[in-house]
């Protein structure tokens, strides 16, 4: 906890400091520019290439603007690691997201937990664009998108919780677009409809407010291909309806008012694969007797936790970690469906954060082979049966690519690229608001001014 706590203060002061530095912040601020961010979540790289997709949207967008091929994410490759990315351009290892929420370890030895309703300032440890932008006395706005809460630079927000009483869902509300009553149950309604009425804010705040920078994050895709599988028939009929989405965005661009302003880029996190085996490894520390059950409640040395194709291990049992860590080693090598160990010596190569730096980071990182993905569920079982889709495997791996598509104001039109990274989106988002991210690992993109 006292390195937690010495690391968060390190991060606020950097943060300040860089926020402060006046050469973020150059003379040429482009003020009357309009950046639109849309997230597309668990649209992977290579479902663009399917014709039989009906996209007309995102193909429109291709032709007439910037695409690339792939998009590569960060590990793990999931949803909060990867949208921290693309605001931050830098990896996990700098900004310290690794899961969609904060992990928080217990004293007892029970399992870890992730809390997704926290600070932004306590999450991110990297400066964001929308950070920059906000100082430099741009306007930011976002929309369901993650890691953000609580955020002091942004002026407008539609959270992925709506409050009834917030300026943007009062509008919604006057507007008739949707009640107080739905806005107070809205983690009932389905993934579609919700997807709806973010977009309809996100128009909402495009139309009154012009923000410099809008974020907005859509989820049905993810979770669809969660339940059904990439590329089924549930899948296109997820990523059409996402389109119909996106076309709204483009049609509130196309305003006499904002059409000759306003840049629009359209990406993923991450993409998807197929499994047909869930893989518990808790099971197996339970059944090498490092997990078991006290009056009811489970106890571990260590315990396993799971994003999805990769898997964070993480030592609970402190006096005699280096016994555990030989021992987690052993039990797990050759293990079906384990395709490799990795340790904190190779975490640098993989872009993520070590113990010593950030409590956050695993002891041990387990890559599932391809059909297999790691559970949350104890289970009877080391491996069970079970049909579904998921992303979390390893960032190189070619299933797991992204997209991205730029269109509008400073977008060369028909420029195909090969593969770049989400690092650099972030300083392209710089680049097109007339900004500096010297912090980024990434690049502005060829063919965006």
């Amino acid at each position: 906890m006292r390195r937690w706590l010495i690391s968060a203060a390190r991060t606020g002061m950097v943060l300040a400091m860089v926020l402060a530095t006046p050469h973020l912040l150059p003379a040429q601020v482009k003020k009357d520019r309009i950046v639109v961010v849309i997230s597309l979540d668990g649209f992977p790289a290579y479902a663009l290439e399917d014709a039989r997709l009906p996209i007309p949207t995102l193909r429109r967008l291709a032709r007439e603007g910037l695409t690339a091929d792939a998009m590569q994410p960060v590990n793990p490759t999931v949803t909060w690691p990867n949208h921290t990315t693309i605001v931050t351009g830098v990896d996990a290892s700098a900004h310290c997201v690794l899961f969609n929420g904060l992990l928080t370890r217990s004293k007892d030895g029970s399992p870890p937990t992730v809390e997704p309703w926290r600070d932004k300032d306590i999450l991110v440890h990297s400066p964001t664009i929308y950070d920059v932008a906000h100082q430099a006395g741009l306007t930011t706005a976002q929309v369901d998108w993650v890691a953000i809460y609580n955020a002091k630079t942004i002026n407008w927000g539609f959270p992925e919780i709506p409050d009834p009483k917030g300026e943007i869902e009062q509008g919604l509300i006057a507007d008739g677009i949707v009640t107080p009553e739905q806005l107070r149950t809205f983690e009932n309604g389905s993934q579609a409809w919700q997807d709806q009425i973010w977009t309809d804010a996100a128009i909402k705040i495009l139309v009154e407010h012009r923000p410099n920078l809008l974020l907005l994050h859509l989820l049905t895709l993810d979770n669809v291909n969660h339940e059904y599988g990439p590329m089924s028939q549930a899948s296109f009929t997820a990523m059409a309806y996402l389109d119909s989405q996106v076309n709204r965005i483009v049609k509130a661009l196309e305003r006499p008012d904002l059409l000759k302003r306003s840049t629009l880029i359209v990406v993923s996190d991450h993409g998807f694969r197929a499994f047909g085996h869930a893989i518990h490894a808790n099971s197996l520390l339970q059944a090498k007797g490092m997990v078991s059950s006290v009056n009811g409640k489970l106890k571990g040395d260590a315990w396993v936790v799971p994003e999805g194709g990769l898997a964070m291990v993480y030592v609970t049992n402190l006096m005699h970690k280096l016994e555990i860590i030989a021992e987690l080693r052993a039990a797990f090598t050759e293990a079906e469906g384990i395709e490799k160990i990795y340790c904190v010596e190779d975490f640098a190569m993989l872009g993520l954060p070590v113990p010593k730096d950030n409590d956050q980071a695993p002891d041990l990182l387990l890559a599932a082979k391809p059909g297999y993905f790691f559970s949350s569920d104890l289970g009877k079982n080391f491996v069970s049966n079970v049909i579904g889709g998921t992303h979390g495997f390893l960032s190189s791996d070619p299933q797991m690519q992204a997209i991205f598509l730029a269109w509008g104001e400073g977008i060369s039109r028909g420029i195909q690229l090969s593969n770049i990274t989400n690092r650099d989106v972030a300083p392209t988002i710089a680049r097109l608001l007339g900004l500096e991210l010297p912090s980024a690992q990434g690049h502005a993109i060829p063919g965006i001014k």
